[in-house]
């Protein structure tokens, strides 16, 4: 669906609908050191600020768009809002990430991204090997989604997006 050139996402179960694009930025901070340690995916968190600036009716889950570090190329990126079930977290985070292999982590630089789509709900899984494996799922499902050339373009006017729908400066 479309309203005022945004696509609305809806979540499972019919929750609340999410306008997209939706753009955020903030300074990227330290997690819990699961994302690469554990599922060997590396995750650019944003601070319990910027998190909180959210719109509160944003559906926990599991998006895909695009993504900018400092004021560097744009990549795309796999993002996931919520509570990590699997975790037990009782924060919850905001986890990016980028679909590129950065040589030194990037502590305290600007994270910018531009969510297009939704992938999934938020869920509990079995094991660590089912956690990981939906994780590389998800990954392979915005690599395909943001191959798409109404996808692309997005890529291309990444910077007037972000400027336009800002959520956090």
């Amino acid at each position: 669906m479309r309203s005022g050139g945004a696509v609305l996402v809806e979540a499972a179960g019919g929750a609340a609908m999410l306008p997209l694009p939706f753009a955020c930025r903030g300074e990227v901070v330290r997690g819990f050191g699961r994302g690469s340690r554990q599922l060997g995916v590396p995750t650019a968190n944003f601070s319990d600020q910027v998190v909180e600036s959210f719109p509160s009716d944003i559906p926990t889950g599991v998006y895909y768009g695009w993504a900018s570090v400092g004021n560097g190329d744009v990549h795309k990126m796999v993002l996931s809002i919520g509570w990590n079930p699997f975790y037990k977290n009782i924060k919850k985070s905001v986890e990016t990430h980028i679909i590129h292999n950065f040589k030194e982590d990037f502590y305290g630089e600007i994270l910018s991204v531009v969510i297009i789509g939704y992938i999934r709900s938020e869920k509990n899984f079995n094991s660590l090997e089912a956690l990981i494996s939906a994780i590389k799922e998800d990954i392979e499902v915005a690599k395909r989604q943001l191959g798409l050339p109404e996808h692309l373009k997005l890529k291309d006017n990444f910077f007037h997006l972000l400027e336009e729908k800002i959520v956090n400066h």
